[in-house]
């Protein structure tokens, strides 16, 4: 059987912020998986334009008031000033999801760049312990020396495996905010033609 708490003992002491990083990690994860899968409905976004097309302003506002979605609380800025600053109204919104949409990323960042420094650290201690056995107990007895070897050995791949885990999601997410914003603009750019439309017939 996986002795998983046998390993982060031979991982020596820099495995406990290690094992940290890796349970922050695994909940940035799954509290951002949880947010995009909200997020990328666009149903009801479509709705409140078809609501916007038929002139039914109010509707619109109320509907985009409840929804908990990026595009649609940017579209209900837009119309709460519509007249005479939308397009300044759609940008300020726009800007203020940024960092809702980015939202602890620095952190899954943070570890990625960190954990590979803690094994590093683990490494250096462990062949630290390694050398330090190895001159009481002399070069005639190796087995006292494999102790700081895999304590070396342990940390630095630890470290290795959470930046790994922790970059292809980073990246995912990254480039999911993007695209949420250039869907952001597309929406704000349908929303300033259906109003400009609407300015002409009048």
């Amino acid at each position: 059987m996986f002795d998983f708490i046998g390993i982060i003992i031979k991982g020596g002491p820099v495995m406990v912020p290690l094992l940290a990083c890796s349970i922050i990690s695994l909940a940035v994860v799954i509290e951002r998986m949880i947010f995009w899968r909200r997020a990328r409905s666009r149903g009801p976004v479509e709705e409140l334009l078809q609501l916007v097309e038929r002139r039914e302003f109010t509707k619109a506002t109320e509907l985009g008031g409840k929804l908990d979605l990026p595009a649609a609380r940017v579209l209900t800025a837009g119309l709460a000033h519509r007249n005479p600053a939308l397009a300044k109204a759609l940008e300020v919104a726009a800007q203020a999801e940024i960092p809702v949409l980015k939202k602890r990323l620095t952190i899954l960042d943070t570890i990625i760049t960190l954990a590979p420094l803690l094994g590093l650290l683990g490494t250096i201690t462990g062949m630290i312990s390694s050398f330090g056995i190895m001159s009481e107990a002399g070069l005639g007895q190796p087995h006292a020396v494999t102790g700081g070897v895999a304590e070396a050995l342990i940390a630095t791949a630890a470290g290795l495996l959470i930046a790994i885990l922790s970059l292809i999601p980073y990246n995912y997410f990254s480039n999911r905010a993007e695209r949420e914003l250039e869907e952001i603009e597309y929406y704000g750019s349908r929303l300033e033609l259906l109003l400009a439309e609407e300015g002409k017939s009048e």
